[in-house]
């Protein structure tokens, strides 16, 4: 059987409250629904992505002991054995911790430290085991998503449909373009619109602004507000796993497709 040809996808936004996580998780569930192999990788210290799919005991215990992303990257190690495996098929996970909130502070202790991630995946990605690697990065433009963007293929943004959500969008373009400077391969796939209420004109003011960015593709399905989402992150459960029927589960779903193709068009 031929390898496959990983391609790695980081989710990005320096604006807490984008959907970002929520993005990443259901978006990573909706692609191995389709039969890809996919790989999610917790870069963020609060833990949300890892919480998308283990209850929080389990979470926690990961956090706390040897087998997670904060350890990896400070012991500069290949992240092959830092994979766990998640209840749901053709879908793993590398797990987070609480630790990530010092990542800063070890990265700056480290020789070529914005390629320390990407060397930490290097196997993975040549072992051909995945289709994808989804990365979930912090809110934040420091060098550890520096880092997470230079192991990137592409990046996704996702923006909130309300009258904070573009607020900083464009210093997060302009952070863009600097990390392309270091790693040229990085393309935008694209801008996903979230937590869209069709009660509001927001949606249409969010498309209307963005659009006013030369060269930003902004996907066609939009996610709109479904409590469904919230129940399902209760239940530490996609949403497509927890209720197939959900509105939300639908769009996640049209968004992959969406993804797969547009990546699969860029190769």
């Amino acid at each position: 059987m031929a390898k496959k040809t990983t391609k790695t996808i980081a989710f990005t936004n320096n604006k807490g409250g984008s959907g970002k996580t929520t993005t990443c998780a259901n978006l990573g569930y909706s692609l191995s629904a389709m039969g890809r192999k996919v790989l999610l990788v917790d870069g963020d210290m609060q833990l949300n992505l890892s919480l998308s799919f283990f209850g929080e005991d389990e979470v926690l215990q990961f956090a706390a002991g040897e087998k997670n992303l904060y350890n990896a990257v400070k012991k500069e190690e290949d992240l092959t054995d830092y994979v766990v495996h998640t209840p749901y098929e053709n879908l793993d996970l590398i797990p987070s911790s609480t630790l990530m909130s010092g990542i800063e502070f070890e990265l700056f202790t480290k020789w070529q430290r914005e390629t320390i991630l990407n060397r930490g995946l290097k196997k993975i990605r040549e072992s051909g085991v995945y289709d994808y690697i989804l990365i979930d990065a912090p809110p934040t433009l420091g060098g550890w998503v520096m880092n997470i963007l230079c192991t990137s293929d592409y990046c996704i943004l996702p923006v909130e449909a309300s009258p904070w959500g573009l607020f900083g969008v464009a210093n997060m373009f302009e952070f863009l373009e600097n990390v392309k400077k270091v790693a040229p391969k990085l393309e935008l796939l694209g801008v996903v619109i979230t937590k869209m209420d069709a009660r509001k004109n927001y949606g249409k003011q969010t498309l209307e602004v963005l659009k006013e960015f030369s060269e930003v593709t902004v996907f066609d399905t939009v996610i709109r507000v479904d409590s469904e989402i919230e129940w399902a992150q209760d239940h530490s459960k996609p949403v497509m796993a927890y209720k197939k029927s959900a509105r939300s589960a639908g769009e996640y779903l049209e968004l992959a497709k969406e993804v797969d193709k547009n990546v699969r068009r860029s190769r």
